[in-house]
């Protein structure tokens, strides 16, 4: 799926205010544009209404997911700090899982750095852990910190 240009100066200006730079979470322009460029990406831009945000509205929300047999991976999600605290999150949780099923996941997947406080979002909304790679992620300071992996059945 190729982003319209204006989508991916809104997904790289909420990933810019969303991700705290100690963790080293942010992708760049050039990742972003790569996955999206792979057959099997997808994203979703929500304004502060949680709506498709009107052309040149600014975005305060957003995910990117890839599809594979059967699953569908939530690869990254963010809000924009000014919009937290208003269900955006939620809303795109919520909008990830429904766009997934429809395209036929039977399982979704996703992976989380320990002490991200998204995950009681995600085990409220029936994702429960089924992994852990210790010492997965690496801070731009050189700090180590473990990945979580989890997972919603669909069936």
């Amino acid at each position: 799926m190729i982003p319209a240009e204006d989508d991916l100066d809104r997904i790289m200006a909420v990933m810019a205010a969303a991700f705290a730079p100690e963790y080293g979470e942010a992708w760049n322009r050039r990742q972003v544009e790569d996955a999206l460029l792979i057959g099997g990406c997808h994203y979703c831009l929500v304004s502060t209404s949680g709506d498709e945000p009107a052309p040149g509205e600014a975005a305060m929300g957003f995910f990117l997911s890839r599809t594979g047999f059967e699953e569908e991976e939530l690869l990254l999600i963010a809000v924009a700090p000014e919009a937290r605290g208003h269900g955006l999150g939620r809303r795109l949780l919520e909008r990830f899982m429904a766009d997934a099923r429809s395209r036929g996941a039977q399982r979704l997947l996703l992976e989380m750095r320990r002490g991200n406080p998204a995950e009681r979002l995600y085990r409220a909304s029936g994702f429960g852990q089924i992994g852990e790679r210790p010492g997965y992620y690496r801070t731009p300071g050189g700090e180590r910190l473990d990945a979580l992996t989890f997972c919603l059945d669909c069936q």
